[in-house]
């Protein structure tokens, strides 16, 4: 499924149009990166957790020449799936 297929459920589920839809989902997406971007984690009970978590520098290799190469630290964004979706997806 990719955003417009949500979008276009989504409105049929609410019986709303879908640009006010759209507007809503954008404006969730655009409020959890923000609050990810600052390190805040976003919990939806019985949906799951968003959260950032930092990654660790390490070494790595070139797999074409084998050389060793130095991986930087990041942070990654992460999604937990909470106990509500994870019963529905079995």
């Amino acid at each position: 499924m990719n955003k417009s297929e949500l979008i276009g459920m989504a409105a049929e589920k609410a019986e709303v149009s879908k640009k006010d839809t759209e507007k809503v989902i954008n404006a969730l997406f655009e409020t959890v990166g923000d609050a990810l971007a600052k390190g805040d984690r976003v919990q939806l009970v019985g949906f799951g957790t968003f959260e950032v978590r930092e990654r660790k520098a390490r070494e790595g290799r070139n797999p074409a020449t084998g050389e060793v190469i130095k991986i930087p630290s990041t942070r990654v964004p992460v999604f937990k799936a909470g106990k509500g979706l994870r019963e529905k997806v079995k």
